[in-house]
């Protein structure tokens, strides 16, 4: 995509192929338009189109360009936000119903592949929330008693366990969430898509949305060389808004995430690094995040931007830290590097948004996009079929507001992340 190997990486270079699309050349009538062919769009237009509705999916690139395209590939349950925090922030409905729904959302995702046969690397071994010093520790721990105390299929493992698991003896516990894995994450995006081609779905790519009107009733979306009437707009752009909705790109703060993977490791190395396949971040405030493909390819990611100095400073970085961690691997090559742009709320906690009669969405996944964004696909659908009214939904409604010094922050956080990878390189 773009032309650019680091855009989207290893996952393009071994996903699927897409299904065949074209741009939206005419005018045509649909029962709901999807505006964004990520997660929650795809996931929106399958459920209303098995539920009978007439859908049409317009992309302004190719499908899983954003996010869906570029993330690390954790299923993860939850938010940042710490389980018994949720209903202090959102009051105790919407938090407990919140907590419920992304609670079992990887089930969800995990359904989906199986259902419509989505080749994506599924893993089902879990995700490893790793601790560092005793203070990671206490975090892991804290929400390991918040999440059993609900039934969540959570574990905390010692350090000792964590060694045998992980690799390395860097850690000082772990969280074991079952209901997690990890996948390949544009082929799933590129999955989902053919599912919604076979469910009926018009899927058009390349059609940026230039502008949208109401005509009565209905709502009028307008491409360059088309355009779609519906009854509703489904708005799923996100963190890479642009047109008519950028207001839920602005509310956000970019955050830019990258990733390294390695040629395929030695057999020896992959029964002695992550055996079991499970997913890892660390509590670390600059986290890293690191999984094994189906090829045995070691996928090392943290904060920052592959661009200008950044790319020589944040790989030097990811090479030494993958040395120190696990130092029977030696000098690592790295077959592909890529980076995007996580999207950051004020509370780290997702919106649902009503932008005008029958235009609605929910955004700011906060670096959660694969089941929070399929979960809340699902919910968009069953809103506008009338499974559930917008008091039932599991955020309240609000209006998209620009946090204060965004830009300054964005230039901060791509910045210092440059900085505290150099310095510690350099140790």
């Amino acid at each position: 995509m773009l032309n650019d190997p680091r855009s989207h990486g290893l996952w393009e270079k071994t996903a699927p192929p897409a299904p065949a699309t074209s741009f939206l050349d005419g005018s045509i009538s649909a029962d709901v338009v999807v505006i964004g062919g990520g997660y929650t769009g795809l996931s929106a237009s399958l459920h209303l189109a098995e539920a009978g509705a007439k859908v049409v999916l317009l992309e302004a690139r190719e499908v899983g360009f954003g996010g869906a395209g570029r993330n690390v590939g954790l299923i993860n349950a939850g938010m940042w936000v710490m389980p018994n925090d949720l209903p202090g922030v959102l009051g105790p409905v919407y938090g407990e119903r919140l907590l419920d729904l992304l609670g079992n959302a990887p089930k969800l995702v995990m359904e989906l592949i199986e259902k419509h046969s989505i080749s994506c690397e599924l893993e089902r071994n879990g995700t490893l929330h790793v601790a560092v010093g005793p203070d990671g520790l206490k975090e892991i721990e804290d929400r390991h008693s918040q999440w059993a105390a609900r039934g969540a299929a959570v574990t905390l493992l010692n350090a000792a366990e964590t060694a045998r698991r992980v690799g390395t003896d860097a850690y000082t516990g772990a969280l074991l969430d079952m209901r997690a894995g990890t996948l390949q994450p544009l082929a799933y995006a590129r999955g989902l898509a053919h599912a919604v081609a076979a469910a009926g779905v018009r899927l058009h790519t390349s059609s940026p949305v230039i502008a949208a009107e109401k005509n009565g009733s209905r709502w009028t979306v307008r491409t360059e060389k088309g355009d779609v009437t519906a009854d509703w707009v489904v708005v799923s752009t996100d963190a890479y808004s642009v047109g008519p909705w950028q207001q839920v790109r602005n509310e956000q703060v970019h955050l830019p995430y990258f990733n390294f993977a390695t040629t395929p490791l030695s057999d020896n190395l992959r029964k002695s690094i992550l055996a079991g396949r499970e997913g890892v971040w660390d509590t670390k405030e600059i986290l890293s995040s690191y999984r094994m493909d189906k090829a045995g390819r070691l996928i090392f990611g943290s904060v920052g931007a592959l661009r200008n100095t950044g790319l020589s400073v944040h790989k030097a970085w990811a090479k030494r830290s993958l040395r120190k961690l696990f130092p029977q691997i030696g000098d690592v090559e790295f077959e592909c590097e890529w980076y995007g742009k996580i999207g950051m709320t004020d509370n780290a906690l997702p919106r649902f948004h009503k932008f005008a009669p029958n235009v609605v969405g929910f955004s700011g996944y906060n670096g959660r996009g694969i089941a929070p964004g399929t979960v809340f696909g699902r919910t968009l659908a069953q809103h506008i079929l009338g499974h559930l009214s917008e008091a039932d939904l599991p955020l309240p409604m609000t209006a998209p507001a620009e946090p204060r010094f965004r830009a300054v922050k964005e230039l901060w956080y791509e910045a210092g992340a440059q900085v505290a990878h150099f310095a510690d390189a350099r140790l």
